[in-house]
């Protein structure tokens, strides 16, 4: 009997069918294969990765997460398979410090000094945006903090903590929150479906659109008005930032953080600045949440 086997985020495991969640929050990686038997499709790929492996030759490995030939792949080859695209990261890892070491001698021991970090992130878990890259960030630089659809939850613990310690501790002078178009969290609230544990989370988005409910309505054009709400969603994120006291009192008194709303685009590789008036936010904001007072 062929031994069927699934890789999944434990997270989007609870969404149901298996179809839904590859839709809504992008692709869930499943496999099925029989033990010993060869490699069904892309044998051509397949002798390549064989090959490289015995050649020791990394740089021309074939890794077969680019082009998902590794879900035909023979039992024995997917063991091969799991241990070299985990050593790769070692191997990668090995090759970096040795660059920064060359480079600056001095590196490490200024990272072991400690952090200083100008900016906290708030960003999205996708995978495709990696907060450093794509701002020319070192280490050290940026405090960061990601999960599905960047949301800021007051009774989300590790958001809050991140956000007290980034403030107060750290002392940083921006808060960014940045979103993505085609955000799958955004989108899968849009959807009128029971997502199952995915459902207390994606509440705070749907809100979001309850908020903004008549604006959206308002525009027919699908792809234009779920880039509304990414950008709406992250609007929200702000001012909900902007109703914490740890904020709130830095800034009554050092004139920081200020709070920024992003949004990257994949298309362009762009980010856009949505341009929030952290002043004027805030002003509005403590006619109700006003915790200036410790």
């Amino acid at each position: 009997m062929p031994l069927q086997a699934r890789i999944t985020s434990p997270l989007l495991s609870a969404v149901t069918p298996r179809a839904s969640s590859r839709q809504l929050l992008g692709r869930t990686s499943s496999f099925s294969f029989t033990p010993r038997q060869p490699l069904i499709v892309n044998s051509a790929i397949s002798r390549r990765y064989a090959s490289s492996e015995s050649s020791g030759n990394r740089g021309n490995r074939v890794f077969p997460s680019e082009d998902n030939s590794w879900r035909t792949m023979a039992e024995d080859e997917v063991s091969k398979y799991l241990k070299q695209s985990h050593e790769r990261l070692f191997e990668n890892n090995r090759a970096w410090a040795e660059k920064q070491r060359t480079q600056n001698p001095e590196y490490f021991a200024k990272l072991a000094a400690g952090q200083t970090p100008e900016y906290l992130w708030i960003g999205c878990s996708d995978s495709r945006i990696p907060a450093e890259q794509i701002t020319g960030l070192e280490p050290g630089e940026a405090f960061i903090h990601r999960n599905i659809a960047n949301l800021v939850c007051n009774t989300d613990l590790n958001v809050m903590s991140v956000i007290n310690y980034a403030v107060r501790h750290l002392g940083v002078k921006h808060i960014i929150v940045c979103g993505h178009y085609g955000c799958g969290g955004v989108k899968a609230a849009m959807t009128p479906k029971d997502l199952g544990l995915l459902n207390p989370w994606l509440r705070n988005i749907r809100d979001v659109y309850r908020l903004h409910e008549e604006e959206l309505d308002g525009i027919t054009d699908e792809e234009k008005k779920y880039n509304k709400l990414v950008e709406l969603n992250v609007k929200e994120q702000c001012r909900n930032i902007i109703k914490t006291a740890a904020v709130q009192q830095s800034y009554a008194k050092n004139h920081f953080p200020v709070v920024h709303g992003w949004v990257f685009d994949f298309h362009n590789g762009l980010l856009t600045d949505l341009k929030i008036d952290h002043a004027e936010m805030l002003k509005k904001v403590q006619k109700i949440y006003n915790l200036t007072e410790s």
